[in-house]
């Protein structure tokens, strides 16, 4: 559980800084210059992601349960890890209707996977994880919107193909990763 723990502290550590440390962060920017700046960012997720993973593999060797949730809620996490990866979709797909109503898809979809996973799953390890990154999201939508406002960001206007094609996107993405990819990345088959 260590690990898990550790490696959830460093990465969700690393992606609160401009929630928590705006300011720090934009000095160091400036220190180290945007290149140097950029590869420790992301030498330091990575290591946190390595962490999160290790960590997670092993606390499912030895399972805590804490509860068992009922055959329904699996049914509901399917249905929002579908909205999910819609929501990651529409961070990318540039003009979607999505993008520029929700402003931040992806902080949304990542606590829609989130949320999803806590309702399937009952165990400890699950708690941890899915957890951490379900309060992390709740509070960077709230301040990425705050910020938003402050300075006055304005997002490009909805077209109609780009928001089709960001649906599309989604729903094939969440189709190929449930369906297959999660049973071979995760060891878990959501339909199998």
């Amino acid at each position: 559980m260590e690990m898990l723990i550790a490696g959830l502290v460093v990465f969700l550590g690393v992606h609160s800084l401009r929630m928590v440390a705006g300011g720090w962060r934009e000095r160091m920017q400036s220190a180290l210059g945007a290149g140097p700046w950029k590869g420790l960012y992301s030498l330091l997720s990575l290591l946190g992601l390595a962490l999160i993973v290790w960590g997670f593999d092993m606390a499912r060797e030895q399972p805590v349960v804490l509860w068992s949730p009922p055959a329904g809620l699996r049914h509901a996490a399917s249905l929002l890890t579908l909205v999910a990866f819609v929501l990651l979709a529409a961070a990318y797909v540039p003009g979607n209707g999505i993008k520029a109503r929700l402003h931040h898809p992806m902080v949304l979809g990542v606590k829609a996977w989130a949320l999803a996973h806590l309702l399937s799953t009952g165990m400890l390890a699950h708690l941890l994880l899915f957890g951490s990154f379900l309060v992390w999201s709740v509070f960077n939508f709230s301040a990425s919107r705050r910020r938003d406002r402050r300075e006055g960001v304005q997002y490009a206007p909805a077209r109609l193909p780009a928001t089709a094609i960001t649906v599309v996107l989604g729903i094939a993405a969440w189709a190929a990763f449930s369906f297959g990819l999660h049973g071979l990345l995760i060891g878990v088959k959501p339909f199998g």
